[in-house]
């Protein structure tokens, strides 16, 4: 549901940037010959041509409509060119237009806050720069003014003509008397203009835009006036705008809510819900919702800008139409197992380009049923923490599939036939960045063999597999996760390779792995780096530190405090000492997890000590129960 936020005081300067057929121009960019000729992009299948995604102006012109199909848009315009997405997959990759809409986003930034809403379109807050403009370079000061600027469109003048128009947009930029909001909005029309122009000159790209004082009213008035053109949204026309604007134009209104206005209140356009109160809409959708109504009804909206020039999660879907959707649970497997690979790639650059991880996977999909008559019900999302590489993906999204399905179909359903999948698609989010100042885990084990747990994504994965737990069956799937696991302080980016330096303090304790950190604090409250401490070994120079130099420490300890004891000979404050002393039993050692230490420590564990008796403990214990107090 729509979120109300109370608008700012102070006067604000945002605008929409929204590219134009930008598909079609990439396109063009790649095959200039296509430069003004009527082009379409089209998906990759071939039934009936392919459904039209993108439509150029040109063929607009001849009656070319997204709506239709390649055959048909030959029909209406025969000398139309059209070109196929790229394919990888069997899907559409729409990798080559993310690039160049990031190339955009990159010109776009340098003059203020900048959000990239979708691979076209960009809000900025330009609020500091026309501020300053306003201050050092007021428009009225300006002997000339670029013609883009004098070509925009500025809600609320009356023009006939295009040299009338521009000496009517020239007077009102140059007002000296109007309200101080206009001026700055005069001062924002400047710099989209001047950033419109650099998009051109350094991609080949031409782009719209709105400028106004919100997001809301910003959004609204790039679409009016296309291509490659702007309008300005001065305080004082925003009742005309949205007076007789239809109330499924409004963003937020397209869906439910605003078929709701339109039966129940008989509301059509967004100038009608003036004639509601605040209450009485709090009343019919509640205190939020009808606070938000109230609000767009007088073009009020204090959604900031958040400054993003990476998006904010990564998707991989396909949707299958009629016959081609999905009806077993093997064909959505391999559908997933594409899905998955192309997630897993373009997650593994975000990581190595931008340093993010992602830290959720959500496997959305559309169903129906084709056993009964309870098909409007929704197949449930899912979600979990996102494991790195395309292996773990695929599993988890498997799993994540399955619970969905059982719930989709009931406890009692039959969950292998009687549903057909016409949408699939696994989405990673919660992205950020890892911090600074970042090391290698290898630093933990100091030095070993670069081969082994070198790569990032162990690392990632070693955090994320630390206390994984799925649960399905009727229940929402669930993964238990200790949060302070998560932990990526150690993962070094800023190079290619380990590093093995260490502290003068690491270098006096025994380097422990992530789940060896964690059971420092589940071994009755005592930690091994305490007696460590107490010890103060001292490391001599090319001296490899283990888990093994730990071991023979307390061995050699506990062979000391055996013979004084057999002697008679153990004073009070060996008694004391050997109280704090920790040692391990050999015949609680199991196998597997010894199998999970590095190769290295395996062979100097195998030997120190002697091979314990088989099947002596059972599987799920610990590394913490080697080490129990003596």
């Amino acid at each position: 549901m729509p979120v109300a936020r109370p608008e700012s005081s102070d006067s604000r300067v945002i605008a929409h940037v929204d590219m134009d057929c930008f598909y079609v121009q990439v396109e063009q960019r790649k095959q200039p010959h296509l430069r003004g000729q009527p082009t379409a992009v089209v998906q990759y299948n071939s039934w009936q041509g392919g459904g039209l995604i993108a439509v150029g102006y040109e063929a607009r012109k001849d009656g070319v409509k997204r709506s239709m199909r390649g055959d048909e848009a030959k029909k209406v315009c025969p000398q139309i060119h059209l070109i196929t997405v790229p394919v990888a997959r069997g899907k559409a990759d729409l990798n080559i237009y993310r690039n160049a809409g990031s190339e955009v986003v990159s010109i776009l930034s340098r003059k203020g806050k900048c959000e990239r809403a979708s691979i076209d379109e960009v809000y900025l807050d330009l609020t500091d720069a026309a501020e300053k403009l306003l201050k050092e370079t007021p428009p009225e000061s300006l002997e000339s003014i670029h013609e883009e600027v004098l070509k925009s469109h500025v809600l609320g003048l009356n023009s006939n003509g295009d040299d009338n128009h521009k000496e009517i947009v020239k007077e009102w930029l140059q007002n000296k008397n109007g309200d101080p909001r206009d001026k700055l909005l005069a001062c924002g029309a400047l710099i989209v203009a001047d950033l419109r122009l650099q998009v051109l000159q350094e991609t080949q790209f031409t782009c719209s835009a709105g400028i106004a004082h919100n997001k809301m009213l910003a959004k609204l008035a790039s679409g009016m006036n296309k291509p490659a053109q702007q309008t300005v949204v001065p305080f004082s026309s925003v009742k005309d705008l949205l007076e007789a604007l239809p109330i499924k134009k409004m963003k937020q209104l397209g869906g439910k809510l605003g078929s709701s206005l339109q039966v129940d209140l008989g509301v059509n356009t967004v100038g009608d819900l003036l004639k509601y109160s605040e209450e009485k809409l709090q009343d019919l959708y509640g205190v939020n919702t009808g606070t938000w109504l109230w609000n767009t009804a007088r073009g009020m909206n204090g959604e900031e800008v958040e400054e993003r020039l990476l998006p904010k999660s990564h998707a991989s879907g396909k949707t299958f139409r009629g016959p081609s959707a999905l009806k077993t649970l093997s064909s959505v497997e391999n559908w997933l197992k594409e899905l998955c690979e192309e997630l897993s790639e373009r997650l593994q650059t975000d990581l190595e380009t931008n340093k993010r991880i992602a830290h959720t996977l959500t496997l959305h999909a559309d169903a129906y049923k084709t056993t009964d008559t309870d098909s409007h019900k929704k197949f449930p999302s899912k979600s979990c923490p996102l494991r790195y590489g395309a292996g773990k993906l695929l599993e988890d999204a498997i799993n994540l599939f399955q619970g969905g399905l059982r719930e989709y179909m009931n406890p009692m359903g039959n969950q292998f036939c009687g549903w057909k999948i016409t949408n699939l698609s696994v989405t990673a989010s919660k992205i950020i960045a890892i911090p600074s100042g970042t090391s290698s885990i290898t630093k933990y084990f100091h030095c070993q063999d670069p081969g082994e747990k070198s790569d990032l994504l162990s690392t990632l994965n070693d955090s994320h597999e630390s206390e994984l737990k799925m649960e399905f069956g009727g229940e929402q799937s669930t993964i238990t996760h200790d949060e302070s696991e998560t932990s990526f302080d150690r993962v070094d980016l800023s190079s290619g390779h380990e590093s093995c330096s260490t502290s003068n303090q690491n270098e006096l304790q025994p380097k422990l792995s992530i789940k060896e950190t964690k059971i420092n604090h589940l071994s009755n409250g005592k930690n091994i780096r305490s007696n460590v401490h107490k010890r103060k070994p001292t490391k001599e120079k090319g001296e490899t530190s283990s888990i093994l130099r730990f071991l023979q420490t307390n061995s050699s300890q506990l062979g000391q405090t055996s013979s004084a004891m057999e002697g008679g000979s153990l004073t009070k404050s060996q008694n004391r000492q050997t109280t704090n002393t920790w040692g391990y039993n050999l015949d609680e050692i199991d196998q597997s997890v010894v199998d999970e230490l590095p190769r290295e420590i395996q062979e100097e564990l195998y030997a120190l000590l002697p091979r314990k008796k088989a099947n002596m403990v059972k599987r799920g214990s610990s590394i913490a129960h080697y080490f129990s107090p003596k």
